[in-house]
C-alpha cells in the first residue's frame, strides 16, 4: 500500500523529510479494525517525531509512518472486535507505538475507535480526535469537573488545536469562566468565537491574566509550560491545579507555597500501556461526536490540503512548525 514516511530527522523544507513509499499492508491484531484512511490532521507530536524527538536516534534509518488523527472507513474487523464492522465511518487518534494514519490503511485497536459524527465529512472530523481526547481528559480525568463547577480556567495557547476544543468544552459543559491566551488579533477573535469569556495576551501573561482575574485562578491549562511555572504560581489560588501537555524540566517549587497540584496530560497513555480502561477513549469520542452532531462543538479545521501525499503532508508540517497556526490543518484525499 502507499504511505508517507519519515526516514531520518530532516528540516521540513528538505524534500526527503517525508517521502511517498510502498509498504506492506498492516497485519492486524485480533482486537484491531483495519481502516481506509480518508483524512488526517497534523499535530505537534507529528512534527516532533519527524524532526527526531521522542527518542528517535539520529542514525535510525527505518521508515516511520506518522499520523495520530484520522477519519476513514472500516474495511475489516478482527475476531475480538465489538461494536464496529466493515463500512462504518469512524474517527480515532491512534497508538503512538504503532504505525500511524499517513497511509492508505491503518490497523487500530477497536477500543480507541468510534463512529465519526454524522453531520461532518472526513476532513472536518479528522481535525478533532487527539485534541478532543486531550481536552476531555484534562477536564474530567485530571480536574474532575462537572456542570456545576465554577471558578476561572486559564487556557494558555487558546487558539491552538487543544485550546480550541478545551475552550468549547469548558464553556458548554461547566460553569467555569474561561480566559484564553493569544497574541494576535486573528487568534484573539478565534478564541472568542470558540467561547472564551476573555482573552489575555500571552506575551505578557502574568500582568494580562492578573488584570482579568485579580483574585486569582483555580485552574490553568498549559500548552507552553517551560518558563511559565512562576507565572502560574503567582496567578493560582491556594490548592489550584495546572494541567500541562508539554511538560517542563524547570523547578516546580514555586507551586509548593500554594499547595498546588500539577498534572501531566498525555493522551496516548491508555493505548501505550493497554490500560484497563482503554475503551474509555471510544466512549469519549462517542460523547464528542454527539456534541458535534448537536452543534455544541464545532470543527477546528482552518486549513484543508487536498493532497494526501508527501508533498501535502510536508506543507501541513510546515504550517504547524510556523507557530502561527490557528486551529488545525487537515490533509485529505
Amino acid at each position: 500500500m502507499r504511505a508517507i514516511a519519515a526516514y531520518e530527522p530532516l528540516p521540513i523544507d528538505d524534500p526527503a523529510s517525508l517521502r511517498d513509499v510502498d509498504v506492506p499492508e498492516p497485519e492486524p491484531r485480533p482486537t484491531d479494525v483495519v481502516i481506509r484512511v480518508e483524512a488526517v490532521s497534523v499535530n505537534p507530536v507529528d512534527v516532533k517525531k519527524r524532526a527526531g524527538g521522542y527518542g528517535r536516534s539520529q542514525t535510525d534509518s527505518e521508515p516511520r509512518v506518522l499520523g495520530y488523527d484520522g477519519a476513514g472507513t472500516v474495511v475489516s474487523a478482527g475476531p475480538e472486535v465489538e461494536g464496529l464492522e466493515p463500512g462504518d465511518e469512524v474517527w480515532w487518534s491512534g497508538d503512538a507505538t504503532r504505525a500511524g494514519s499517513n497511509a492508505d490503511l491503518q490497523a487500530v485497536d477497536h477500543r480507541i475507535v468510534a463512529l465519526k459524527p454524522s453531520s461532518v465529512g472526513f476532513a472536518d472530523a479528522a481535525s478533532l480526535p487527539l485534541t478532543a481526547l486531550t481536552a476531555w481528559e484534562t477536564m474530567f480525568d485530571h480536574l474532575r469537573l462537572n456542570r456545576e463547577d465554577s471558578g476561572t480556567l486559564l487556557i494558555v495557547g487558546g487558539a491552538g488545536g487543544v485550546g480550541s476544543v478545551l475552550t468549547q468544552l469548558a464553556s458548554r459543559l461547566t460553569a467555569l469562566r474561561v480566559i484564553a491566551t493569544a497574541s494576535r488579533d486573528e487568534s484573539r477573535d478565534w478564541c472568542l468565537r470558540m467561547g472564551a469569556d476573555a482573552v489575555a495576551d500571552h506575551r505578557d501573561l502574568l500582568a494580562s491574566a492578573r488584570q482579568l482575574a485579580p483574585h486569582g485562578l483555580e485552574y490553568v491549562f498549559s500548552s507552553y509550560t517551560p518558563g511559565n511555572i512562576g507565572a502560574y504560581a503567582s496567578l493560582l489560588k491556594p490548592f489550584g491545579h495546572v494541567v500541562s501537555i508539554d511538560g517542563t524540566d524547570e523547578s516546580l517549587l514555586p507551586l509548593f507555597a500554594k499547595s498546588a497540584t500539577i498534572h501531566w496530560e498525555y493522551m496516548f497513555a491508555r493505548a501505550r500501556y493497554d490500560a484497563w480502561d482503554i475503551a474509555e477513549q471510544r466512549r469519549i469520542l462517542d460523547a464528542v461526536a454527539d456534541l458535534v452532531d448537536r452543534g455544541e462543538i464545532t470543527t477546528t479545521a482552518t486549513e484543508r490540503i487536498d493532497d494526501f501525499s508527501a508533498a501535502g503532508l510536508r506543507e501541513a508540517h510546515r504550517l504547524v512548525e510556523s507557530g502561527s497556526m490557528i486551529g488545525k490543518v487537515v490533509v485529505h484525499r
